[in-house]
Formats: structure tokens, sequence, C-alpha cells
């Protein structure tokens, strides 16, 4: 059983990154609800300028869009997190060796499939219509999706955690679905389908990296 292709390369996925990146692992801290949601929508709206910015210049090298994609998701998001989420239960089964290839392997899948795509950038544009509170420290920033080829536009909602000035994306809902939890249910589907083997995950996410070098 192999990871299907969408898992990191969905045909959206390209555009959404501009947005921001999935993270998790931080949890709610103090925060007035109605003020840390208003600065998790201005969050989402500054980092989309600013990866727009960054990422989706013409006249730098392959290496260099990919080392300030590096650099953006390593200073604003927990990869870390992410990636130990949606590895569930099979991380503490994993080795210390295991688990640091796995972590390794898990950020660079993610530049090398996603940089250069920026390179490509069409002219998607995210609207941020409004943030709803979840609670202190706990926001759902509602956006839309507009796409160039005149496909209907997609639904897409941030769930931002943190503290008033510190704001970290957690998850992001696709038209409802959870990519977070989408991700994790195919790694857990494709160990077990192996045998519960890690070593298999581990094989599985460097063909994808040698297949997007």
């Amino acid at each position: 059983m192999m990871i299907r292709r969408r898992d990191f390369l969905g045909p959206w996925l390209p555009a959404l990154f501009i947005a921001a990146l999935v993270a998790a692992g931080l949890q709610p801290g103090p925060a007035r609800a109605d003020e840390f949601s208003a600065g998790a929508k201005k969050f989402v709206e500054i980092l989309t300028a600013d990866a727009i910015s960054m990422l989706t210049v013409q006249n730098i090298s392959k290496t260099e869009r990919a080392d300030r994609f590096r650099r953006l998701m390593n200073d604003n998001f927990a990869i870390k997190g992410i990636a130990k989420f949606v590895l569930g239960r099979n991380w503490r089964k994993a080795t210390e060796a295991e688990k640091k290839e796995y972590l390794q392997l898990f950020e660079d899948l993610l530049v090398v499939t996603c940089a250069d795509r920026f390179e490509k950038y069409s002219g998607e544009k995210l609207l941020v219509n409004k943030s709803e509170a979840r609670g202190p420290g706990d926001a759902l920033v509602h956006t839309v999706m507009i796409r160039v080829d005149g496909a209907k536009p997609l639904k897409v909602a941030w769930r931002v955690r943190g503290k008033t000035g510190i704001y970290k994306i957690v998850d992001i809902m696709v038209e409802g679905i959870s990519m977070v939890v989408t991700q994790k249910s195919e790694f857990a589907s494709f160990i077990k389908q192996n045998g519960g083997s890690m070593g298999a995950l581990l094989s599985e996410l460097k063909k994808r990296m040698q297949a997007n070098i």
C-alpha cells in the first residue's frame, strides 16, 4: 500500500501554503477570547502577504526558494508537533533513531514538495472573512480560496491557538475536512498495512522525497 500522492500534493495545497502551514502541539494560553480572535485574523492576513512576498518572486534559485520556505515554516509553525500528532500512537513505539529520521523526513518532504510550487503561483486569492472565538487562546479563522481556473471556491478554516501576540495554526479544515486528522488516519493505515513497521513508512517518505527532487 502506497501513501496516496494527494496526501502531500493536493491540487490546492501549494496555494493553501501561501497562507499558512499545518502545525500542532501548541496549547491555548491566557488571552481574552475576542482579543485573541481579532489577532488571529490579522495573523492569517499578514502571513499570507509575507509568504507571497518571500516565495513567489521569480528571480531566485531553487535552493534559495526552498531555504526561504523552510525558514518561514520553522519560524512560524510547530512542525515537530504536527509530525508527532499525525504519527499518533506509532510515535511511542518508534525507536529514538526512527523518531529522529522521521522528523527530518517529514520536514524535508514538506519543503521539497511545496517550495518549488510557489514559482508557479498563478494568482489564487485567499479572502479572510471572519474569525470565530472558540475560547481563550483558541480561534477559527474562516477564509475562501478563489481559484484562477474558475473552479468553485474552496472554504478553508484555520484553527489558531496561542496567546495574544503569539499565534500558531494547529489545523486546516478544507470544506470541513481536517487535514491533520486526515493525514493521521492515512499514516496509521499505511503502517498497519505494512505489519506495523515504522521502517516501511520511512522508506515510503524517502521515495516521495526522491520523486520530487
